[in-house]
């Protein structure tokens, strides 16, 4: 399987809660290898093998947060 890399532009984290919150749910997600979200910049970086774009989106928007853009290599 290929491993490929998410960023996502997200609007709505204040906070260390809000990354650590985030980061926790992402990593959860069957697939991801590594997550880092970066409050300064409004970033989510997502490095998964098969794990869905859709389903990544759908991660953050669970935890409460906009998704403003999404680019997957």
């Amino acid at each position: 399987m290929t491993t490929q890399k998410t960023v996502l532009s997200i609007d709505g984290m204040t906070c260390g809660h809000c990354v650590k919150g985030l980061e926790q749910a992402l990593a959860a997600l069957p697939g991801v290898k590594k997550v880092t979200v970066e409050l300064a910049t409004g970033a989510a970086t997502v490095v998964h093998e098969g794990t869905q774009e859709a389903t990544i989106t759908q991660a953050v928007v669970d935890e409460g947060y906009d998704v403003r853009s999404v680019l997957t290599r």
